[in-house]
């Protein structure tokens, strides 16, 4: 039979799989020498078996566990269950992985009848027995029996009112006997019998209950939310209890060895006294700073100190500590890595770099690269949102604070220059309106929708898939239950968090400079891998550099055609019925087309620029209401009835499958020809005015090397007339984006005819699952809550099947060139896990939306830290 439960000191902080975070941890602590009280652990993997068995605790784990109890009483000298000097234990979770607050905890377990009245008489305190007891029922009501906590808490202030308490400490011995008797009837009244007065009865069934936590809903939630594997179980630690209960020489307390909200090098935390654990979280009684137990017990806080300082250096790491101080003794009942905001977690890794507790490498590792993007934008003033009202959440799809007027339509945002964009969902024809907005909220689409990637792209605050939102656009109002908010009204939108509030909240603006400009150098200096942005405008082009962008991996030229001073020539060009016509608008579309780039160039100044040709099909720039294609049937001087038609024509069954891409150039190459005689002409324009330029042309959705040849054809013709024509020339390169799995298969054929290869992880994701971006956060949810996925394939790339299919093109490309240049411009090219995968197959780059450059940075560093640990 394998070893299930290790006692404290058979542990160490290298078994946190096996022993969880917090049993590990009081092993080390134990093993250091400090004052924690004695216990067991109950590992992971016993909490696994449980769970192969049915949920039942069989034989050989009860006998160690018994075998346990027996010798945490000879520790103690204290008997489990006996009447005198009863043993008394706390039961708490602790998972490998850190979830504060998710799994259950049960305190004075062992007491009883019996229990009770010897330590009343054994420590000559009634109250502190008494009130232990009731807290005791209560708990293993609620945790164990799952009785609803607010049955017992209507006791409470029934008593309190009758006897005209303002505080539960105002209640005396008496009272809190006469609360057990009452708990106990609720008891009675909600199981059909009465409370266990066997405390191994008791223990054994906390024990199921606190496995059983390791599946209840909010712990399955905040797994999911921070990517935590459901099969790795929890442990249960078995502790002697102490009491910080037992009068005014009696306390307990949390406490952070650093400002867990600045990083700042003081001691942060509260205590109360006369108290236990629950209190000080509660909210029932105000706690007091850590600070006034200097003049409470001088002694405990100078040793508290010491000990704080112990733990950072030992852990190397900011500690988050619990603390029980019993009779004036003090004792560590935990420690545990800190949870703290990205601008504490940034100045902790640098400041300990700085007094030699970490070497750049480890502190690098230290900050996870997700919470990097919170820093960037603005945030709201935390006092302003404390007094906010939440009236709805959806998905956090791009970080930042932003509040406005509501509008629901593109044209209003630009009439009122700015607002909040609320939208059914948004599309391309959005761009001016989602540009023009403070922020973005829709009622569907997921996080890898069309609002969350161009608000990310932006740099907009936006929220997305906010199902319980309603709109009336004839009304111009929204609902959400009984609060309807019309149009020009103000709310307010959190990226971070997905939430949505009534009015107006204050905000702040972001700081890049001191520690996060120190820390993100570290990580230049480390990584060996590229970053690059997405970038469509100058403005988004200066954010990227301002956050340290290498260059542009991805200029969508789509969205410059929906500017109105574009949109009109670019659909005189769609509706063209001749070459000639076609031609002609595109005459009218070129300088403005080259005046774009001009302009992208000169921010980027020597920066390598990839633009990739028009993707979209190109009924997305059409009119869809009839005063729109009346009018541009009337500058057109053509019949209503046709146009009309010609416009529903255009329109495909499937346009992610359809008319796009290279294929729109092999029908109309003209397009292309004009896109790429602008992008060169203004390369060689911003030349002549002394700035080198690195334009990088990109033909998108090829999955034939023959659409490539035929395209590329194009292209080179229409750049050496332009040579021509100018009498001037400029180096360029030619290459193609790899987002369709026969693309993948065929990369070394490509590889022939393409300078670089940019890999467009959304469309290849979408293409080999079968899967709908933006339909498919309906069903995936569900996917990853059956373990079906381990993950959205949208938000991290699928390592197994698109990774296989990248991992094999650049395998054949590079057997056909080996120095081809190769990157990725998808969303995944800024999140963490991905950028790991994309480190592993050696990409040259990674791109992603302004805002994530700094994300990707970092975990570019982290990915070739882990590789040199491999």
């Amino acid at each position: 039979m394998s070893k299930l439960v290790y006692a404290f000191e058979e542990g160490s902080k290298e078994l946190k799989n096996l022993l969880g975070g917090k049993g590990a941890n009081l092993s080390e602590m134990t093993n250091i020498g400090l004052p924690v009280p004695p216990g067991f652990t109950l590992s992971t993997e016993a909490c696994n078996e449980y769970y192969e068995k049915g949920k039942i605790l069989w034989d050989d784990l009860k006998r160690e566990i018994e075998d346990n109890m027996k010798k945490l009483e000879a520790k103690t000298g204290k008997k489990f269950g006996s009447e005198k000097n009863p043993l008394l234990v706390s039961v708490r979770s602790g998972a490998a992985i850190s979830m504060p607050g998710m799994m259950d905890t049960v305190l004075n377990l062992g007491l009883n009848d019996v229990t009770a009245e010897a330590i009343a008489k054994e420590t000559g305190n009634e109250r502190f027995t008494w009130d232990s007891y009731r807290r005791f029922i209560q708990m293993f009501s609620d945790v164990v029996m799952e009785i609803p906590k607010y049955k017992f808490e209507i006791a409470i202030d029934e008593l309190k009112e009758s006897k005209g308490y303002n505080l539960d400490v105002d209640m005396t011995a008496q009272d809190l006997k006469d609360l057990v008797s009452r708990f106990k009837s609720i008891y009675i009244k909600e199981i059909g019998k009465d409370f266990p007065e066997d405390p191994f009865e008791q223990l054994l069934q906390t024990i199921l209950a606190v496995f059983d936590s390791w599946n209840n809903p909010r712990a399955i939630v905040y797994r999911e939310l921070n990517d935590i594997p459901g099969d790795i179980g929890t442990g249960v630690n078995v502790q002697s209890m102490v009491f910080g209960n037992m009068g005014e020489n009696s306390g307990t307390g949390v406490a952070f060895t650093r400002d867990p909200a600045t990083g700042e090098n003081i001691v942060y935390g509260e205590y109360l006294m006369n108290a236990q654990g629950e209190d000080v979280v509660a909210g029932i009684r105000t706690p007091h700073k850590i600070e006034r137990l200097k003049d409470d017990l001088p002694e405990v806080y100078g040793e508290f100190l010491r000990i704080c300082s112990l733990l950072e250096n030992h852990y190397k790491n900011m500690q988050d500590i619990e603390f029980t101080i019993e009779k004036g003794k003090l004792y560590i009942l935990q420690t545990r890595n800190g949870k703290r905001t990205s601008t504490a977690a940034v100045q902790i890794a640098v400041d300990m770099v700085e007094e030699g507790l970490l070497s750049k490498e480890e502190a690098i590792l230290r900050v996870d690269p997700q919470s990097i993007s919170q820093m960037l934008h603005k945030a709201f003033r935390e006092e302003s949102l404390a007094n906010a009202r939440p009236i709805a959440e959806g998905l956090p799809a791009s970080p930042g604070a932003a509040s406005g007027k509501v509008f629901f339509n593109s044209e209003s945002i630009k009439l009122n220059k700015g607002g909040i964009l609320v939208r059914l969902e948004t599309s391309p024809e959005d761009i001016e309106g989602m540009h023009g907005s403070e922020g973005i909220l829709t009622v569907r689409g997921g996080m890898t929708s069309h609002a969350a990637v161009v608000a990310r792209g932006m740099g907009k605050c936006c929220v997305s898939g906010c199902s319980n939102i309603k709109i009336n656009e004839e009304k111009k109002e929204m609902t959400v239950g009984d609060v309807v908010i019309k149009e020009g009204e103000y709310i307010s939108l959190d990226g971070t968090t997905g939430k949505v509030y009534l009015g107006s909240i204050e905000k702040e603006e972001a700081s890049l400079g001191g520690s996060f400009k120190k820390f993100m150098e570290w990580a230049d200096e480390i990584r060996v891998m590229g970053v690059r942005t997405n970038a469509d405008t100058p403005e988004d082009s200066e954010v990227a550099i301002k956050f340290g962008a290498e260059g542009i991996g991805l200029c969508r030229t789509e969205h410059m055609f929906f500017e109105e001073k574009k949109i009109w020539p670019m659909r005189e060009m769609i509706v063209a019925k001749t070459t000639y016509e076609r031609e002609r608008a595109l005459d009218k579309l070129l300088p403005l087309q080259k005046e774009d780039f001009v302009e992208i160039f000169r921010v980027m100044g020597s920066k390598p620029v990839t633009v990739r040709l028009l993707d979209p099909p190109l009924h997305e720039f059409l009119p869809n209401k009839d005063d729109e294609i009346k009018r541009l049937a009337d500058d057109m001087n053509l019949d209503f009835d046709e146009l009309k038609q010609r416009v529903f024509s255009l329109h495909e069954f499937n346009p992610m499958l359809g008319h796009r891409g290279c294929r729109l150039a092999i029908t109309y190459p003209e397009i292309y020809e004009m896109q790429a005689k602008a992008i060169i002409g203004a390369a060689i324009q911003v030349r002549d005015e002394g700035i080198e330029v690195d334009p990088e042309i990109m033909i998108p959705l090829v999955g034939e090397v023959n659409e490539l040849k035929y395209v590329k054809s194009k292209v080179i013709a229409a750049i050496d007339k332009l040579f021509e024509e100018l009498g001037e020339s400029i180096k360029y390169k030619l290459g193609t984006m790899i987002e369709v799995p026969r693309a993948c298969l065929t990369s070394d054929e490509i590889a022939e005819e393409a300078d670089f290869f940019s890999f467009g992880t959304n469309d290849l994701t979408q293409i080999t699952f079968g899967f709908s971006r933006d339909d498919s956060p309906k069903f995936l949810g569900e996917y990853k809550t059956k373990e079906i996925l381990p993950r959205d394939p949208f938000e991290s790339v699928d390592t197994k099947g698109v990774g296989k299919l990248i991992k094999m093109s650049i395998e054949l490309g590079q057997s056909v060139k080996k120095d081809i240049k190769l990157g990725v411009c998808g969303e995944h090219g800024g999140d963490p896990k991905s950028i790991e995968f994309f480190h592993s197959v050696g990409l040259n780059y990674v791109s992603c939306s302004p805002y994530r450059v700094p994300v990707a940075r970092l975990a570019a560093a982290q990915a070739e830290l882990k590789s040199r640990k491999k």
